[in-house]
């Protein structure tokens, strides 16, 4: 394997990392911004059941889970960025990447701009079955093995 290829997982998961620290550096001044995004989501979604549960949990709640878009957002990005829990991390990021490529996506009006979302979908998958790489704190041994 080349040197590259050696330190490729932690390239990946680092930058994985920081594009989650943009997207929760948004959410840190307020959420109200939001507001109109998630009511907007909810009434562009295609998808049967979901665009139910858009309209009437969501849209509602939007504060809540603005909020919680932003803990889990920030949460990632530190797990990812650190290299702890890198495969934990990923899962979530998956997730948080599937909730904006089944929501949000549905609201632009270009599609070439959508396929972002489901790239982030790619990319988390990719961390989960990278690992964290050399360069990452889950190497050191004092590290708990549930954080490795």
């Amino acid at each position: 394997m080349s040197e590259l290829g050696k330190y490729w997982p932690s390239l990946l998961r680092l930058t994985v990392g920081l594009y989650w620290l943009y997207f929760a550096s948004q959410k840190w001044n307020g959420v109200d911004w939001m507001k109109g995004v998630i009511k907007g989501t909810a009434d562009a979604n295609p998808i049967p059941g979901l665009h139910e549960f858009l309209e009437n949990v969501v849209a509602p709640n939007w504060f809540l889970f603005g909020v919680a878009q932003g803990i889990g957002e920030t949460l990632v990005a530190v797990l990812l960025i650190v290299g702890l829990a890198t495969r934990w991390g990923g899962l979530l990021g998956l997730l948080l990447a599937a909730n904006l490529a089944f929501t949000v996506a549905f609201a632009l009006n270009d599609d070439g701009f959508r396929w972002l979302y489901w790239l982030a979908l790619v990319l988390n998958a990719q961390v989960i079955v990278s690992g964290a790489g050399p360069i990452a704190m889950s190497r050191f041994r004092w590290v708990p093995a549930y954080l490795r």
